[in-house]
């Protein structure tokens, strides 16, 4: 059973980090890194320097900023990054090997993520068992001690591992200076449900350790279950902007910050109006096209037919929207289509100075339908002035 106090009402002793079990989540981006690693994509130096001020100017606190085993061109970014002068901190990703904290050591960074395969079924994968990984904890985490001022843990694929083993493993590292905790959901198998029941298992049992999930999209769930974690006392989440990553993704940022924010009850320190452009330059940069329905920085999600909808919607805005699209620098949108009301339509022409007979009016309204069906789309306020004026002076 989840104990709801524990969910609800987190309040335990400040985490290793320093930061209390009660703060907002820390949102840790990793489009430069785990972003990056979505089939395809190339972020070019440009480009990652322009995310990178974007996301400072966001406000995100920290950017995991790349893999410095991947080579001198990596390492040449990530170090233009770590000395550009931003707010956020620098975190490097590597595995819990030699050769990659001595490639990060070469970046200046000084803060290093380390990651251990924790399930059997990726131990397996690399011909590696329990006992390896755990053997290796000590001389990995002293390694790293020696180049690092913080260093967090990764617990890959910990959502498929077995329990005992990653408490154990869990204890081990804590025990070598861990800094944060990482719990990777790293193929999406976890619900909202089995997240929130899984970090209120690891809260209870860590209550001082800082813990940060992070969740893949396979099933479409990244964003809910990154929630459910912070609900239940989970302190950090490494996000990517527009869900960028592989196969279906990572958990995403804009999407985590807004449900934090207008579901949660809880303000992560983003800058939400700066998100629209954040999102647009990533999708230009991964060339991974925005759907339009897609949630807070889609095209259409400020965009309304329906004429219950609209006629609603010009007294009070709330009436069909989450969130006032001020908040994220949007406006909204009233089309005209097929599914266009007497309401909406009159009230747009009014707005115009136009006063129709009711007769009139249901001419203008037949009109719209019937070029929205020929065109199949809606139309904005320039084409359906053009069409209800055709309409109009027809009838007369």
């Amino acid at each position: 059973m989840i104990d709801s106090n524990r969910i609800y009402r987190p309040e335990v002793a400040p985490a290793t980090s320093g930061r209390s079990r009660g703060a907002s989540l820390h949102i840790i981006d990793t489009t430069l890194r785990d972003g990056e690693q979505a089939p395809g994509v190339v972020f070019s130096f440009d480009e990652k320097l322009k995310i990178a001020a974007l996301l400072n100017d966001a406000g995100v606190q920290e950017l995991e900023v790349g893999t410095p085993i991947m080579g001198e061109c990596e390492q040449m970014v990530i170090r233009e990054i770590v000395n550009a002068g931003f707010n956020f901190s620098s975190t490097c990703w590597g595995r819990a090997t030699e050769e990659d904290m001595v490639a990060t050591e070469k970046t200046g960074c000084s803060r290093m993520n380390i990651s251990f395969p924790v399930s059997d079924i990726q131990q397996a994968a690399i011909g590696k068992s329990r006992s390896w990984v755990m053997d290796r904890v000590k001389p990995m985490m002293a390694f790293a001690h020696q180049r690092f001022d913080f260093v967090a843990v990764g617990a890959q694929d910990a959502s498929r591992a077995d329990r005992t083993f990653l408490k154990e493993f869990i204890e081990a590292c804590l025990a070598e200076g861990a800094h944060r905790i990482r719990i990777a959901d790293t193929v999406g198998t976890l619900n909202p449900l089995s997240t929130m029941e899984f970090f209120s298992w690891l809260t209870g049992l860590f209550p001082a350790v800082e813990f940060e999930f992070h969740g893949h999209n396979d099933l479409g769930m990244a964003t809910a279950n990154t929630v459910s974690a912070a609900l239940a006392g989970c302190q950090s989440a490494s996000l990517t902007v527009n869900g960028l990553g592989e196969r279906a993704g990572n958990a995403c940022l804009e999407e985590v910050v807004a449900a934090m924010k207008l579901s949660a009850n809880s303000d992560c320190g983003i800058r939400l109006d700066r998100l629209q452009e954040l999102c647009h330059v990533v999708e230009a940069a991964s060339l991974r096209k925005l759907h339009d329905s897609k949630p807070i920085v889609g095209e259409m999600i400020c965009r309304h037919e329906s004429g219950i909808h609209c006629r609603s919607l010009v007294n009070d805005e709330m009436s069909y929207q989450a969130f006032k699209p001020e908040l994220f620098g949007r406006k909204t949108e009233l089309v005209f289509g097929k599914h266009s009301g007497a309401g909406g339509i009159n009230h747009f022409l009014k707005s115009k100075g136009i006063d129709l007979a009711k007769e009139q009016l249901a001419d203008a309204l037949q009109s719209m339908k019937a070029a929205a069906q020929r065109a199949k789309r809606a139309f904005d306020y320039e084409e359906a002035a053009i069409i209800m004026n055709a309409a109009i002076n027809d009838s007369k």
